[in-house]
């Protein structure tokens, strides 16, 4: 095998994100269902015999050093192959947004190398190595929607209901790393349960908990507090995704939503049932790569 093409890498949003602690290493821990959707990057990825990783922009420029480049080399250090790798990448999820999409990346770049690289690793070792690179990696490795705990590394599936979603995002982006480091974020929320999740999952009425980090992201970033207000005056419940600075809201049959302010970026997405890549890793617990 030389290359696979049209590799999706679907984002995701949080259903909810509480902040139940902070371990003594600074790492934060979460309580979070995520959730994926049908606006995602394409992604083709091409064996190189000689060892080199490269990386093409086929749209909006990345960081010289992206994520992707890293999980390939990641991989290829752990894993020992002489084999490298070219990576061509459409990008189509807005970065800084919170809606997971450099992680969803690396870990279709993780999901295509093993096959092309004719690795096997099963998913165990694969996430774990994933987790290195970013605690949402994991998540879209294990490919499905989740209730995710910890740092990213507690993963326990979910059925979600089917439903539409506006997405809206403002000019802004946000850097995680400012809101995490914030003095006035909330990180002492009490844990909940998948049972209390599952109580109020209907696809009508309020969404579950709150998202701790929405507070400080409304004061380091303006434009999402206008997106929350644009979205209530349109009578629709919204709430920050991730870090962001995306916000969404549930959409009910039949309802339109009005054209988003200039300089926003905007889409109806569905949920997705499961990861178009779901099943390229083998489940077992098999002991590879360290």
């Amino acid at each position: 095998m030389k290359a696979l093409y049209d590799l999706p890498a679907p984002a995701k949003l949080n259903w909810f994100l509480h902040v139940t602690g902070r371990r003594p290493d600074g790492y934060h821990l979460l309580q979070s269902v995520f959730m994926l959707i049908d606006w995602h990057d394409t992604l083709h990825v091409e064996r190189r015999m000689d060892g080199e990783v490269t990386r093409q922009d086929l749209g909006s420029a990345l960081p010289p050093d992206d994520l992707c480049l890293r999980a390939a080399r990641a991989l290829q250090a752990a894993s020992g192959t002489r084999d490298g790798a070219h990576l061509s990448i459409e990008k189509r999820i807005p970065a800084q947004a919170g809606m997971g999409g450099g992680s969803s990346d690396a870990a279709t770049v993780l999901l295509a190398l093993n096959r092309l690289w004719g690795l096997d690793w099963p998913l165990e070792p694969l996430a774990r190595l994933g987790l290195g690179l970013g605690a949402d990696v994991p998540f879209f490795l294990h490919g499905g929607n989740a209730w995710v705990e910890g740092i990213g590394e507690r993963i326990t599936p979910v059925a979600l209901p089917r439903c539409r979603w506006l997405v809206v995002k403002p000019s802004e982006g946000l850097e995680t790393a400012r809101i995490f480091s914030s003095p006035g974020l909330q990180r002492a929320t009490k844990s909940a349960t998948i049972a209390d999740f599952a109580a109020s999952a209907a696809c009508e009425g309020h969404l579950f908990g709150r998202n701790d980090l929405q507070p400080v992201a409304q004061t380091l970033a303006p434009g999402v507090a206008a997106a929350l207000a644009w979205l209530d005056a349109q009578g629709l419940e919204g709430r920050m995704t991730g870090s962001g600075s995306a916000v969404f809201a549930r959409l009910s049959s039949g309802v339109e939503p009005m054209k988003v302010p200039h300089g926003w970026q905007s889409r109806v997405c569905g949920n997705l049932a499961v990861h178009p890549l779901q099943g390229w890793v083998r489940r077992d617990s098999s002991s590879v790569g360290g």
